[in-house]
Formats: C-alpha cells, sequence, structure tokens
C-alpha cells in the first residue's frame, strides 16, 4: 500500500475526503497526489498525521498501530521501545541492526496487544 493509498483509507473511515484532509492540513488543493509517486515533506506528513489522528509511522506503513491509537499511545510505544533498546542482546553479545528491527516489530506488536483501549 502506498502513502497515498493509507491516507485515502484512513481518510474514509474518518469521514473525509482527500480534499477535507488537504484543507484542515493546510495543503493546497490536490497537492497530496503529487505522494503517489514522491515523497512529501516531513511537516507537511505530520500536519495531515495529526488532522487524521494517527502517527506519521502509521501513514508511512512502519508499524501497524491499530485505528484506536492515540497520539500518546503511540508516545508510549516508543518510550517503551527506547527504554529496552539497550537490553537487546543474545548470550550476552549485541544484536546486529537487523535483529534489533525485526525485536522491535515483535516488541511493537505486544505491545499493541497488551496495550489495547477496551
Amino acid at each position: 500500500m502506498t502513502l497515498f493509498d493509507r491516507i485515502k483509507e484512513t481518510a474514509q473511515k474518518r469521514g473525509y475526503s482527500i480534499a477535507e484532509v488537504e484543507r484542515k492540513a493546510g495543503v493546497s488543493t490536490n497537492y497530496m497526489y503529487q505522494w503517489k509517486k514522491r515523497k512529501p515533506n516531513p511537516e507537511t506528513l505530520e500536519s495531515v498525521a495529526k488532522v487524521l489522528n494517527v502517527s506519521v509511522e502509521y501513514l508511512l506503513g512502519r508499524n501497524d498501530t491499530p485505528e484506536w491509537a492515540t497520539e500518546k499511545d503511540t508516545h508510549d510505544l516508543q518510550k517503551f521501545l527506547e527504554q529496552n533498546e539497550g537490553s537487546m542482546t543474545y548470550g550476552g553479545e549485541k544484536l546486529t541492526e537487523e535483529d534489533k528491527e525485526k525485536l522491535k516489530i515483535a516488541m511493537t506488536q505486544i505491545f499493541w496487544r497488551r496495550h489495547k483501549h477496551n
């Protein structure tokens, strides 16, 4: 799924059109359609994420943040991952960056499953 597709899908779930998201985020009409082929600047992407009440990481497809997750929830997840990064070893040896990323994915999945709102 592309960035634009994820934004469009999330906007529809929130009851917004792309034009409404653009207006609320303060970007020009049809600007986000360009994101089908190129990356937006970070400030604009952050504005869109705030309008949709999701994280930038979610829009970029870097994690599977649940729809119910708030900005505080995503901050709590980041804090959880940062607090545990120093302990990412196996048999007393540091993990490779690739293994650390895999472990972070697993930890993220566990975090969301246990953190689910009622």
